[in-house]
């Protein structure tokens, strides 16, 4: 029959793996914090090389919309002609709401880069 062990013992040796669990929990919380801080830096290199590039900002995680917009790079992307569908079709701009949208087809009709055709059409100036 094996030895019987003294209470004392299995409280310590219960204290012992408790401690040791809570060592390895806050070493991998530092972990994670650490590559979060890694993770968001490269983010924000990526959207400065992006801007550098002349591409539109990309839509971040889980909001709506995302950054700024450089809408004079955008004109530039869509075709001659072209519908508010084709503004949408832009990279970056897939979330937007119409009323965006159709707010920087305004500001290029009065700013004289595009005129209105038809209904819904507009052309490059």
């Amino acid at each position: 029959m094996p030895p019987r062990r003294q209470a004392s013992e299995i409280v310590s040796g219960y204290r012992h793996i408790r401690q040791q669990a809570q060592k390895l929990l806050m070493n991998l919380r530092r972990e994670m914090r650490d590559r979060e801080a890694e993770l968001r830096h490269m983010r924000e290199e990526a959207e400065s090389l992006g801007m550098l590039a002349g591409q539109a900002a990309p839509a971040r995680g889980g909001r709506r919309g995302g950054g700024r917009i450089n809408w004079r790079t955008v004109l530039e992307q869509v075709p001659k002609q072209f519908k508010a569908a084709d503004v949408r079709a832009v990279r970056g701009l897939k979330e937007k709401r119409p009323s965006e949208i159709f707010a920087a087809i305004t500001r290029w009709i009065e700013a004289g880069l595009v005129k209105r055709k038809a209904r819904g059409t507009y052309e490059r100036s």
